[in-house]
């Protein structure tokens, strides 16, 4: 039976706690490794049933897990998109800052390529969240849209866009998981050369 869980400051400190150690343990031993007795143990744990009692099952922990890192890349690129002042500018931020995130938080996008390729939730859906997927193209696009609209970018289809520059970035984790040897600045500043050619204006 699931125990009401308190929301207090030592239960957010524990499931972050139990996150963290379940985010290490994927991305360390795989995801079909990271059983609930090996979370326990590398969060220091003295039983499986503190993780129960703060997740539901493996399927909310996972979905926790996702939210939390999508969280962190959000936080990460906000500030830089903020900084810029016209359309071009702010599809550079964010073809680099997606880079570099990736680049420099490898653990916690090794646990979300496991997370993509292995786990499947009991109701059958899949990890992918098509409506998150779709949330992030949308607001490519409306930064591709205002540039059309200010004259920076030329006439082009905004989702078809959109959808070039989020797969590029999206791709990055599975080449670096098929251990390539990918200098990602310089993968950064060729798709930056490559996007600003197809969008910018003639005139």
């Amino acid at each position: 039976m699931q125990v009401t869980r308190s929301p207090g400051p030592a239960a957010v400190a524990r499931r972050a706690q139990i996150v963290e150690a379940a985010v290490e343990t994927i991305a360390e031993l795989g995801y079909g490794h990271a059983s609930f007795a090996r979370i326990a143990e590398r969060a220091g744990l003295s039983s499986t049933r503190l993780i129960s009692y703060h997740f539901r099952g493996k399927d909310e922990l996972i979905a926790r897990i996702v939210a939390q890192v999508h969280g962190e890349m959000g936080d990460f690129m906000s500030a830089r998109l903020r900084a810029e002042t016209t359309a071009a500018g702010t599809i550079r931020a964010y073809i680099t800052g997606t880079v570099e995130f990736i680049a420099t938080h490898r653990a916690r996008m090794r646990a979300l390529y496991e997370i993509f390729v292995n786990h499947r939730p009991e109701n059958g859906e899949g990890s992918y969240d098509a409506a998150t997927d779709l949330g992030v193209l949308s607001q490519i696009e409306e930064i591709l849209r205002w540039g059309q609209r200010e004259g920076e970018f030329r006439d082009f289809e905004p989702r078809v866009m959109a959808m070039s520059i989020q797969r590029s970035v999206d791709g990055l984790p599975f080449l670096l998981e098929s251990g390539a040897d990918v200098d990602t600045a310089r993968y950064a500043a060729e798709l930056v050369t490559i996007f600003d050619l197809a969008t910018r204006s003639g005139a």
